[in-house]
């Protein structure tokens, strides 16, 4: 584990989520050679197998702004990178960066950070009341509908927007990027010439497009401090294991989760 009290204050911080990304079909299709540019940045070439805290996006991502990031398949009680103050906590290390707040949202305003949110999924659409509670922990929120699930091009239309934002934020200021990729999640069935129906090579095509558009994220991430990145799944879903389909239910392809973080170092211009 990385000392995150080293990190915070001096790296800016890129939070991924690959939204409803299976844990199998991550390593299938980076195994395969279908990843290259995740390839180049994740830690031996490797996804982390790990278990989330929700079995749906809003829940998943109340734990993770909380602090409980998907957990280690092999320990539960492994420290964590953020934490909120908690009396008790087993997961709290010498390393772990403890906030005085609610969320680590605020927790990293409060340590200076601007902090912005890409959503991807309905829970990020501001468009409801239920909407609009995980963007506002953030200075700034952006949604559109092409950022969303049925656009074909939504992870191309949210980086380009993601670029914009990191321009104009002066390199001095501290980044907090959330990106909420919406791409993996159904409908994906467009990914595949001729499809009419989403399927598990559906939603492999769906991986290989979003990883043809994150790298220009990473480079402009780099123009202006280290960086140090979470990738991962919220959770993943069912199509047909054990007749169950979607997610938001208890079956090992829905809790069981891709992760890595691995740290971007700053390139000059």
């Amino acid at each position: 584990m990385k000392n995150m009290n080293h990190i915070v204050d001096s790296y800016d911080i890129l939070f991924i989520t690959l939204d409803t990304l299976r844990y199998d079909v991550a390593c299938q299709e980076l195994a395969a050679g279908h990843l290259p540019n995740l390839a180049r940045l994740l830690p031996e070439k490797r996804w982390e197998k790990r278990h989330s805290p929700g079995s749906f996006t809003y829940s998943a991502h109340q734990a993770f702004f909380a602090g409980f990031l998907p957990t280690p398949t092999e320990s539960a009680n492994h420290k964590r990178l953020f934490a909120l103050t908690f009396a008790g906590s087993k997961t709290i290390g010498d390393e772990t960066c403890v906030f005085d707040t609610s969320d680590i949202v605020t927790g990293l305003a409060e340590r200076g950070y601007h902090t912005v949110c890409i959503g991807g999924v309905g829970f990020f659409n501001k468009l409801t009341p239920l909407g609009s509670v995980l963007p506002n922990l953030f200075h700034e929120s952006h949604w559109q509908r092409n950022f969303g699930v049925t656009d074909p091009e939504s992870t191309k239309n949210q980086v380009k927007c993601a670029l914009e934002i990191i321009s104009r934020v002066r390199s001095s200021q501290r980044l907090f990027l959330f990106l909420n990729v919406s791409a993996l999640h159904q409908p994906n069935y467009f990914y595949l010439p001729e499809a009419i129906v989403d399927s598990i090579k559906s939603h492999a095509a769906a991986l290989r497009y979003v990883d043809g558009q994150l790298a220009p994220l990473f480079m402009k991430m780099q123009t202006r401090a280290p960086v140090f990145c979470i990738i991962c799944s919220d959770h993943g879903t069912a199509y047909g294991e054990d007749n169950y389909y979607g997610h938001r239910l208890a079956h090992e392809v829905v809790w069981t989760v891709p992760y890595s973080e691995f740290i971007l170092p700053h390139r000059f211009n």
